[in-house]
């Protein structure tokens, strides 16, 4: 019985654990932030674009702020703004934006 019990856990887990260990999908938070955020912010990585609202960063210049962490956009992106439409994202939306949002440091 205990056997039994291990190898349907070994099974589950091995079944679930590439899922888990994907992490967020910087491509799920790059088409959320072109249908949702580019009305107002640059969302890409071309280092001549500009944000169709002047007051709107572009999240080029948002990733490569010193202060920029997947901690803070997180917190930011789960947080109401004067400025900003309230959103309500599905926390896996918040991790995707959040990290593409990183992956532009790179560029």
């Amino acid at each position: 019985m205990r056997l039994a019990l291990l190898s349907t856990i070994a099974v589950f887990l091995s079944a679930v654990a590439p899922a888990l260990a994907q992490g967020p999908d910087p491509a799920v938070g790059r088409r959320l932030a072109e249908e949702t955020c580019a009305s107002c912010h640059a969302v890409g990585a071309e280092p001549d674009a500009k944000s169709p609202d002047s007051k709107a960063p572009r999240f080029l210049d948002v990733a490569k702020m010193p202060s920029t962490t997947e901690l803070s956009l997180k917190v930011f992106l789960r947080s109401s703004h004067r400025n900003m439409p309230n959103f309500l994202l599905s926390p896996e939306e918040t991790d995707g934006v959040a990290a593409y949002i990183l992956g532009l440091k790179k560029k």
